[in-house]
């Protein structure tokens, strides 16, 4: 299955944005392999005087910023499992950054962070291969809007992308 098998009717157009980083030949079970060697490849490569930098005031740091990757995906991730269980029931949205100062984010080092990231992913990885086709293409309701759960997953590799886009773009 790949991002490109998706309907518009399975996601808000909020998301097409994550979605659209996919690249178009990743497989969705392969796409969770690959993007975890790349997300940690790049978090580790970071220089360290630039992990809680700013590119401008109320703006997240660096650490900051592979938090909220961490927890949207922990959040995903519930989502897609839910929707894979065939759980027509509607979830409630999520404040970003409301996440963010009781994460303590800066005070974490980039080890203990990946350590993180790599527990999440492990865990979303081995819901995504033990899903059947059917389970994937099931359609819930989340923050008011109708996803499968195959959307939240390539959702979820979309927007690591696109976060490590803008620390390319902003912070590097």
């Amino acid at each position: 299955m790949k991002v490109t098998d998706l309907r518009t009717t399975e996601y808000h157009e909020y998301y097409a944005g994550y979605i659209g980083k996919v690249p178009k030949t990743w497989t969705l079970k392969k796409g969770f392999d690959l993007g975890k060697t790349e997300v940690v490849e790049f978090f580790k490569t970071v220089p360290s005087d630039k992990l809680e930098y700013r590119y401008a005031e109320n703006k997240w740091t660096v650490k900051e910023v592979f938090q909220h990757i961490i927890d949207t995906e922990r959040v995903m991730g519930y989502r897609c499992f839910r929707m894979a269980r065939h759980d027509a029931t509607a979830m409630a949205g999520f404040e970003q950054d409301d996440y963010i100062k009781p994460s303590k984010a800066n005070q974490k080092s980039m080890d203990i962070l990946v350590d993180e990231y790599l527990s999440v992913r492990q865990s979303t990885n081995a819901l995504i291969q033990s899903l059947s086709y059917e389970d994937l293409e099931f359609v819930g309701n989340a923050n008011g809007a109708a996803m499968s759960s195959r959307a939240v997953a390539f959702m979820i590799l979309g927007h690591e992308i696109w976060h490590i886009d803008i620390i390319k773009a902003l912070y590097l």
